[in-house]
C-alpha cells in the first residue's frame, strides 16, 4: 500500500501543488480544496486514522499535543509530520515527502510525529 496524505488547513498550497507537479500519482487529500476548512484537529486526526492518511501541518503547537493525547488514550494514527514553516524550506519540504512517498511503507510512519525538513 503506498503512502497517502492529508494536507491539514494551515499547509501551504505551494506545498500541494509541488507535490502533485512533480508527482501526479501521489495521493492527497486537500483540507482547503476538500471543503474541510474549520476542522479541528482531533477531527482530523480521527479523519486521518480512519483513511489512513499521514498528516502534514505546520503546526507544531496544539497538533503535536492533540497526536499525543490520541496516542495515550490507545488510538493509534498514521502519524504525523510537522513541514517547516520557512518558505526556504519549500522545494526541500516537497523533496523529503516525494522521497518518503516513493521508498517506504505506511506502517513505517505509524504513531510518529516527525518534523521535516529532516536535518
Amino acid at each position: 500500500m503506498s503512502i497517502r496524505f492529508l494536507a491539514d488547513e494551515d499547509v501551504d498550497s505551494s506545498i500541494v501543488s509541488g507535490l502533485l507537479l512533480r508527482e501526479p500519482a501521489i495521493d492527497i487529500l486537500d483540507v482547503k480544496t476538500a471543503g474541510l476548512r474549520g476542522t479541528s484537529d482531533p477531527a482530523l486526526l480521527e479523519m486521518s486514522a480512519t483513511l489512513n492518511r499521514i498528516v502534514l501541518t505546520h503546526d507544531r503547537n496544539t497538533m503535536t499535543r492533540h497526536y499525543r493525547e490520541r496516542l495515550k488514550a490507545g488510538k493509534p494514527g498514521p502519524g504525523v509530520f510537522i513541514l517547516s514553516q520557512s518558505p526556504a524550506h519549500t522545494g526541500e519540504i516537497i523533496d523529503w515527502l516525494l522521497l518518503i512517498w516513493s521508498v517506504s511503507e505506511p506502517d513505517e510512519w505509524r504513531n510518529r510525529i516527525v518534523f521535516l525538513p529532516i536535518q
